[in-house]
């Protein structure tokens, strides 16, 4: 017992590692996660899953898919499928099933596959997902276009490619029976798990749209009831559950005033342990010796998958969506298999092997192999494509604004109006709403997130100003995008918390970056200010209008916030010990207190 706790601790620990390593670099989790799990596993022998758990070990994996699935349904909101791209829709439905089609094909010729064990293949491997995609997408930096398409895409493929993969998976298992009875098994598990989704989701978005539950159980208890709900499926009709799970998270995300950030914001927690701690435990079980008696065959397969498959897949989706071939060339070149596919190929295996299929031992290795083949490669040469085919985006000069207060609305507007690319996040709803209504992107939500990660373009911005009031989460913000953008690219504004609160001072670190503006302006001043008739107007300077007109023309009622030079670099005004002199030429965007001469 005192073993199995040590190994329990030590894979917990492991996963944590693999997560900072991953972020410190900005490279998708799955890939440390993996080969960690490859070296303690079969690599050293320090780790074996089957040993630790027993039988234990099919219903974890069972419950954690589950999960996994759950939370990507939740993802995926119907309306925001309408408002994108054709090219995203045709490549979640029309590219996805040309996947399936090629890379089933390329299974059963090249390793001679079964049939069943090579539709399920094609199924698994149609999914790429948004947390191997967003770190490639920021190494990358194509074009708004691609990084939409391919953005979108991963987030959508996950539950379609996931569902999709559910269902060939009841086909297949429903097969071994006779026909009559292999259609009314497949249509059991249908139907139950889609009655069982659209009851339970209904029934717990009613519940939590009502406050029926407490705010403090509320991600408990969904959580509880979605693998109760999974079970129950389970035990009415063989392998339905994962149907269920996937229905009620789709309807959750679909149910009008039901509000579902938290829930996924609780998930990421737990995912961080469980869900890492999983595919390093998934790892210690490969067996390659099954891929080695393929040969060149599996390496046949990748290639088909990504030279072949993929292109077809983006280029039969392409019609009428007004995209380059370049930049279809791109697309077809980034498409990496992450989490889910790891998961449901892991899952999948145990169950086929437990019903009579000792062929589908083969199916976790190929696909583990799939994964780590397309994310290497190309995390390694996608920048380098996306050069050579020139569609790599102008470098970053947006700016994120975490805040959407009332000055940072301002702010942002002013920016706008100026041709700089600004972004508001906010977790304040109200705020939010206040600035979509001037037509500026905005984030609702932690911007350190998962879910920010998914839905929080990133690919313009090279600066973030923290203007919020939020003392706890602006050094974590600022610590974050730090990591991301480098040192240099964020920049807060005082607090004057030495002063004010001596038992909650800043660090040293976190107070370098407390700069922004001019010394000593804080929240609280700019709101004062903003509340008192301040606005932001944007000035230039010229031979008629020198710098020293703007000074003796707003004396001390004027605070520079931003400079745009001739050649539209935008410089942030931050404070120093040298008096600030700005050239003929420059635009000087300014708080204007109440009352200034005009």
């Amino acid at each position: 017992m005192e073993d199995a706790s040590i190994t329990l601790v030590l894979v917990g620990l492991l996963s944590i590692f693999c997560q900072y390593f991953a972020y410190r670099i900005n490279l998708p989790a799955i890939l440390p996660l993996l080969l960690v799990g490859i070296v303690v596993g079969p690599g050293l022998h320090v780790l074996n899953a089957d040993e630790l758990f027993g039988d234990l070990l099919f219903p974890i994996v069972s419950l954690s898919v589950a999960i996994i699935l759950f939370e990507g349904a939740l993802t995926l909101k119907l309306k925001e499928i309408k408002g994108h791209s054709k090219m995203i829709r045709n490549l979640c439905t029309i590219g996805c099933l040309i996947t399936m089609a090629v890379a089933t094909l390329a299974a059963y010729l090249l390793i001679e596959l079964p049939t069943s064990v090579a539709f399920l293949f094609g199924a698994i491997v149609t999914v790429t997902g948004p947390t191997v995609i967003v770190p490639m997408l920021r190494t990358v930096r194509p074009n708004a276009k691609i990084s939409s398409v391919l953005r979108w895409e991963g987030i959508i493929i996950d539950p379609i490619g996931a569902l999709l993969a559910v269902l060939v998976f009841e086909f297949v298992v429903a097969s071994q029976d006779a026909l009559s009875h292999t259609l009314f098994a497949f249509a059991m598990t249908i139907g139950v798990g889609l009655l069982f989704g659209c009851a339970t989701g209904w029934g717990l978005g009613t519940a939590l749209k009502k406050n029926w539950i407490p705010a403090y159980l509320q991600n408990t208890a969904v959580l509880t009831i979605i693998l109760g709900a999974f079970a129950a499926s389970n035990h009415l009709a063989h392998e339905s559950g994962l149907i269920t799970v996937t229905i009620i998270g789709i309807v959750l995300a679909n149910m009008k005033d039901v509000e579902v950030d938290d829930i996924l914001e609780f998930k990421e927690t737990l995912s961080v342990l469980l869900i890492s701690g999983l595919f390093i435990l998934l790892a210690t079980r490969l067996n390659f010796a099954p891929i080695l008696e393929l040969g060149w065959g599996m390496l046949g397969v990748v290639a088909v998958i990504m030279f072949v498959a993929r292109p077809l897949a983006v280029f039969g989706s392409s019609f009428k969506t007004g995209l380059s071939v370049k930049e279809l060339g791109l697309i077809s070149w980034i498409a990496p298999r992450g989490i889910v596919a790891a998961a449901v190929s892991a899952l999948f295996s145990l169950k086929l092997e437990e019903s009579g299929h000792p062929e589908a031992a083969v199916l976790v290795p190929m696909v583990f192999m799939v994964i780590i083949i397309t994310v290497v490669v190309q995390s390694l040469t996608a920048k380098k494509v996306a050069h050579w085919l020139g569609v790599r985006a102008e470098p970053a000069r947006g700016f994120l604004l975490f805040g959407a207060n009332p000055f940072a609305r301002a702010l942002a507007k002013e920016m706008q109006e100026q041709g700089i690319d600004v972004q508001l996040a906010d977790t304040n709803w109200e705020a939010i709403s206040e600035a979509r209504m001037t037509n500026i992107a905005t984030y609702y939500g932690n911007p350190m997130s998962e879910h920010a990660s998914r839905n929080l373009d990133l690919t313009s911005i090279a600066q973030v100003l923290i203007v919020s009031p939020y003392q706890q989460l602006n050094p974590l913000v600022a610590f974050h995008f730090e990591n991301l953008l480098g040192k240099g690219c964020v920049w807060g504004l005082s607090t004057n918390e030495k002063i004010k609160n001596p038992r909650h001072q800043v660090s040293e670190e976190y107070g370098k970056k407390l700069r922004l503006f001019d010394e000593g302006v804080t929240y609280r001043y700019l709101m004062s200010q903003i509340n008192k008739g301040a606005t932001i107007k944007t000035t230039k300077l010229s031979e008629n209008f020198s710098f020293e007109d703007y000074l003796a023309e707003y004396e001390s009622k004027a605070l520079p916030l931003l400079t745009i030079n001739e050649n539209k670099k935008v410089t942030i005004c931050l404070s120093d010990k040298e008096p600030k002199v700005f050239e003929k030429g420059t635009k000087i965007i300014s708080l204007i207190k109440e009352h200034a001469p005009n």
